[in-house]
């Protein structure tokens, strides 16, 4: 009788995992449509570093507040979600495998299948659990992130009109194995990414139970509130952010490398421009210096903080939700 409820808990995890991380793609969508467009930029995306005499070029975006009036005038509100579909493609499947994964592992490590064991894991554990289930749902959905960046880093007039367009280029380009470019430093970004996010979450929780016990009366104190878990999720966000950036930044240009750019939107990423991740840092290092690989950094964060605490939230909620209907 083990095996249905096994089945039951991978449902579960599976469709609060997808439906968190719809919500949490759609509603930061802006954001994150800025900080690709900074970072398929090759030109200084701060009007300070136009000042310097070596980086002097024409930027289509220098900073965050002109870029949202610039799309906003010339792609109206749409432009702001520009490339959500695929994202969405990518998104839900990305975190129903994640924590669904991240789930099936926690098991192992704790033995017991219950939500409120896991807490108790060490602080290792978490972040082991959560890189490789980051792993997992990156191999799983990639192919959908690509086109999401392609997609969102075009504005108007679009060179690629929709998804299909977009895909008949990349294998008419690349191949097949175009669909996975960008995959290694994806993987690298992906693995202290997803580590630090899940193994900072449980830890915020940790410390979050030990406030409510030694300040609550109440007999609830082990269960956070859905403030304290926005919070929570809020700073595990931003801590994985703050540390992977720059690699972020290298997954976009390989990811773009070779395709048609719009000359309104600057030069584009020439096909074999770099020949692995440790030469695409030094040369975006070397040709637009340490701004460079922290291209986005502000609408990266910015978006971080509140798409950790919405998905966080929006699964803890939904798995409850979940649970009580199936029982």
């Amino acid at each position: 009788m083990e095996e249905p409820s096994k089945l039951k808990r991978a449902m579960i995890d599976s469709w609060a995992g997808a439906i968190s991380g719809g919500i949490s793609r759609t509603v930061t969508s802006p954001l994150d449509v800025i900080k690709i467009r900074f970072q398929v930029q090759l030109e200084p995306t701060s009007s300070w570093a136009l000042l310097r005499k070596d980086l002097a070029a024409a930027s289509k975006y220098t900073g965050m507040f002109q870029a949202t009036k610039d799309i906003l005038r010339e792609e109206g509100v749409q432009g702001f979600w520009r490339g959500n579909v695929p994202a969405l493609l990518m998104v839900m499947p990305y975190t129903a495998i994640q924590f669904t994964v991240l789930h099936k592992l926690k098991t192992f490590a704790s033995g017991s299948s219950k939500s409120e064991n896991h807490i108790n894991l060490s602080p290792c554990l978490s972040y082991l659990s959560g890189a490789l289930a980051g792993c997992a749902a990156t191999l799983g959905s990639y192919p959908f992130d690509l086109l999401r960046t392609i997609l969102a880093s075009q504005g108007e007039p679009k060179v690629y009109p929709n998804m299909r367009s977009a895909f008949m280029d990349i294998i008419h380009t690349r191949g097949f194995q175009g669909l996975y470019s960008g995959l290694s430093p994806t993987l690298v970004e992906i693995i202290p990414y997803a580590g630090l996010q899940f193994g900072t979450y449980d830890t915020f929780k940790r410390w979050g139970m030990a406030w409510n016990h030694r300040y609550s009366n109440t007999s609830a104190e082990d269960n956070l509130s859905s403030f304290q878990l926005f919070l929570c999720g809020l700073a595990a966000g931003t801590c994985a952010k703050l540390v992977c950036h720059p690699l972020d930044v290298v997954k976009k240009r390989f990811q773009i490398e070779g395709l048609q750019r719009h000359p309104r939107y600057g030069a584009r990423v020439e096909h074999r421009a770099y020949r692995n991740m440790p030469d695409a840092m030094q040369r975006i290092f070397r040709l637009e210096g340490w701004a460079g690989l922290y291209k986005g950094i502000i609408p990266s964060t910015v978006k971080a903080a509140p798409a950790g605490a919405v998905t966080f939230v929006a699964y803890e909620l939904t798995s409850d939700w979940l649970e009580s209907t199936f029982n």
